[in-house]
């Protein structure tokens, strides 16, 4: 216990999660933060039941008061699919509160793997970080999809400002039934999503590289390539080279390739469908989803901190039945030291910034001298490893501190 807890003047935005992480979450708090800082969160239950039993507005609120305060944690969620539904005996299948979150903040999301000595990427090129930064609004997150039955006609509708209508065959399904699907993306998101990726290249003087498919979506990939281009000429050409640093473009496919034959130490924007595919791999390759980083950063100045994976059911029943779990805390652990850096930061309050760096340093130097949780004991090349359960390894951070 620290003898003088750090103070807090202006809250950060709590959203509790799901399953595991939400006892991942608890016990952070418990063990890691509450007994160094005088913890001060306004909080909000984006648990699955408390989401279906407030038709999701609770969401919808974490969202707002995220631009009131301007910092964010957040803990893993479920988006439930129709089992999950059954399961939970839910309303509806709700739609994912991250996609609602971004699309209410307007921002883009970058996600880094956190490298710590004695975990070899599975590239072996890779010897600095790669940083997906996603478009966090729109496209299929936001669609609107449904059945077709055989012998229907989809149709594109567009009502131009003076009532006409431009109408696009999207298939005609004459002889057989199937499915279609409608997504959108506006040209504001696009600009505050480029923008924000050559202001993040810039703080941290490392090159940005943005791929799409334009040569087959002519219109829709085409304009994210444009308003990129057309930004970057008219903005942040002269500022990049100033910095040492380049842009460029590439069709996705080539940029796969070159991701793959890199180095590393660069930024990644991508859409929001292949952000999210893609910083799975990336966490994968660098040893793990725990220990992947995840910020929303929004234009307007907003800021949201979360773990890039998901709720971990497995280990959520092996505790339900008492079992001990040798679960990976690390992302969420780094999810709270980014919210409470950055509020540290926005408020002036050094010695909460450095708690942050601290907590984060106890954290990768004990998994460098070889204490870790089974997940990362199964890839790391440390000779002497001492397999920790969730409790057990949070304590140990905690000490350290």
């Amino acid at each position: 216990m620290a003898k003088e807890k750090i103070k807090m003047t202006t809250p950060i935005v709590e959203m509790d999660g799901d399953e595991m992480t939400r006892v991942v979450w608890e016990k952070i708090k418990d063990i890691c933060i509450i007994p160094f800082v005088d913890l001060k969160s306004e909080y909000y239950d984006l648990g699955i039941q408390n989401r279906d039993l407030t038709d999701d507005q609770v969401t919808i609120d974490s969202a707002n008061a995220t631009k009131k305060y301007g910092v964010a944690v957040k803990c893993a969620t479920i988006t439930p699919n129709a089992a999950r539904v059954e399961e939970f005996g839910l309303k509806k299948m709700w739609k994912s509160p991250n996609g609602t979150i971004r699309s209410i903040l307007d921002g883009t999301v970058f996600r880094s793997p956190i490298i710590v000595n004695g975990i070899t990427p599975l590239v072996p090129s890779w010897k600095k970080p790669i940083v997906i930064a996603r478009h966090a609004y729109g496209d299929i997150y936001s669609a609107v999809d449904c059945v077709v039955e055989a012998g229907s006609k989809a149709e594109l509708v567009v009502t131009n400002p003076d009532g006409t209508q431009t109408v696009t065959v999207i298939k005609d399904f004459a002889k057989s039934g199937g499915i279609v699907m409608g997504m959108h993306n506006i040209d504001d998101s696009i600009e505050s999503f480029a923008r924000t990726c050559f202001e993040y290249a810039l703080s941290e003087k490392m090159d940005l590289w943005f791929s799409s498919k334009d040569t087959i979506s002519k219109k829709y990939d085409h304009r994210f390539k444009d308003i990129f281009a057309e930004m970057y000429e008219n903005e942040y050409k002269e500022k990049f080279e100033q910095a040492g640093i380049t842009y460029f473009y590439t069709l996705v496919d080539d940029a796969i390739a070159r991701v793959m034959k890199s180095s590393g130490g660069f930024i990644w924007a991508c859409k929001n469908y292949d952000g999210d595919v893609f910083s799975d791999m990336l966490a994968t390759a660098f040893g793990s989803l725990a220990m992947m980083t995840s910020v929303l950063v929004s234009p307007h100045g907003y800021y949201e901190y979360e773990a890039a994976h998901g709720t971990i059911p497995r280990h959520y029943h092996k505790y339900l039945k008492g079992e001990a779990t040798s679960t990976n805390p690390i992302a969420t652990l780094f999810a709270w030291t980014g919210a409470l850096r950055k509020r540290g930061e926005m408020d002036g309050l050094a010695d909460l910034q450095d708690f942050a760096d601290r907590m984060e340093r106890a954290t990768i130097e004990l998994v460098e001298s070889g204490y870790m949780t089974g997940d990362l004991a199964l890839i790391s090349t440390v000779e002497d490893k001492h397999v920790l359960n969730l409790d057990e390894f949070l304590t140990k951070v905690a000490e350290k501190l």
